[in-house]
């Protein structure tokens, strides 16, 4: 669904470009005052000075809204996501509080295991109900567009449900959030392969992927390249296969040790490598030189305690830096755009600009899609925020708290 929209006396801040923005690049936004925006189709067909609108409604075939000087930015993509599963891990939350690590509680079945055994339980109904509950609350904190993986099944019938819940979702006229599904079967080993892990591999390689991409259920294939989970030849052996079948690439790369994964994701060139809590000088470098978007998730790291990606050593050395929220039912349960905003500009020395770009072009960039989303540009989605206040600076500022009042999806106004 898409409407003919004018906004007038907007306060414009975007960054600009149709590729990702690098390095220094990243801290350089437009910001234009008293701006008009014009949605046509829901495509952007203008943006610049106001042009005479001085009223809100419907006339000469398009809505007008007022935004009174308040802060229009690009609608927020969130690029690393587990929206799609079934029941819940509080108990493991707890455990973590008593001092139990991610990886200790994995080892005793806990975990993304636990998980699997819950969503395989469940069905499509109860499923995509749950998840569109998320999306909705994505959508009231300004996210237009967001990345799902599998990875919750770990069996050919359950991985191919989720991503076609993920489809259905997107085929819903009234949909506030786009959803680029990505393929995470090697997420974990399921327990009827423990201790055959490359039996696995084989397994996906052989029996899953090719009918996801029969399908065209997914656009990207990811691993959990990590110690104890899927080795660094591993990794590559599926990533391999998969862009034989006409796969993107993304890795979870150096989150628990510092594996190589990063280092990998240049190698193979891959879209992006998401967490790189402990990436080495090496590979962040790699990255930059091969153009791999570091996907970062602060809130991740701020739930199991561990220190933050390097941020800012990564966006020095040159990266396309993106940040997501690792919405997911045990290692972070929070799909909160406002507090990614504050823990990236606190504790990863961010700025605000730099940390704009992070949620927008180059979340855009880490799913293909710089090209029509990202920026207020003529020619990209109309997918907008509208912000309470004239200072986009609030956005961390007003730490854990909602300032987005309204979202626009290619020209609807959905308020907050």
């Amino acid at each position: 669904m898409s409407e003919n929209l004018i906004i007038f006396d907007a306060r414009v801040v975007t960054p600009m470009g149709f590729v990702a923005r690098k390095g220094a690049e990243m801290g350089e936004l437009l910001v234009m005052d008293h701006a008009t925006i014009e949605v046509t189709d829901g495509v952007i067909t203008y943006v610049g000075p106001n042009r005479g609108e001085n009223r809100d409604g419907y006339y000469q075939h398009y809505w007008h809204y007022n935004a009174r000087g308040r802060c229009v930015l690009p609608g927020f993509v969130d690029s690393h996501t587990h929206f799609v599963f079934g029941g819940e891990r509080a108990d493991e939350f707890s455990w973590r509080l008593k001092g139990e690590s991610y990886m200790s509680i994995m080892e005793r079945g806990g975990g993304i295991v636990s998980t699997v055994k819950a969503t395989r339980a469940s069905n499509f109904i109860r499923l995509r109900a749950k998840a569109e509950g998320f999306l909705k609350q994505m959508n009231a904190m300004g996210v237009t567009t967001v990345e799902g993986k599998s990875g919750y099944g770990l069996d050919k019938e359950t991985e191919l449900m989720q991503l076609r819940i993920m489809r259905s979702l997107n085929g819903d006229e009234h949909r506030r959030v786009d959803i680029v599904p990505t393929f995470l079967g090697a997420h974990a080993v399921p327990q009827e392969y423990a201790g055959r892990t490359d039996d696995y591999i084989d397994f996906l390689i052989r029996e899953v992927m090719p009918c996801v991409a029969e399908a065209g259920l997914a656009e990207f294939c990811d691993v959990f390249c990590e110690q104890g989970v899927f080795s660094i030849e591993q990794s590559r052996r599926l990533l391999l296969a998969a862009r034989g079948m006409g796969f993107n690439l993304k890795l979870h790369a150096d989150e628990i040790v510092p594996l190589g994964g990063a280092g990998l994701a240049a190698e193979l060139s891959a879209t992006s490598a998401d967490h790189l809590l402990h990436a080495s000088d090496a590979d962040i470098c790699a990255m930059a030189e091969k153009g791999v978007v570091a996907t970062l998730l602060p809130l991740t790291a701020f739930a199991l305690k561990e220190p933050y990606a390097r941020g800012r050593a990564m966006i020095d050395a040159g990266c396309a830096v993106a940040l997501a929220t690792d919405l997911n039912p045990g290692s972070c349960f929070s799909g909160s755009i406002p507090l990614t905003f504050a823990l990236a500009c606190i504790y990863m020395q961010m700025s605000i600009e730099e940390a704009i770009t992070a949620l927008t072009l180059n979340g855009a960039a880490a799913l293909n899609r710089a090209g029509s989303i990202g920026s207020i540009e003529v020619g990209k989605k109309g997918d907008l925020v509208v912000l309470n206040t004239d200072n986009y600076h609030f956005l961390p500022y007003y730490i854990g708290m909602n300032c987005v009042i309204a979202t626009i999806k290619e020209g609807v106004i959905y308020p907050s």
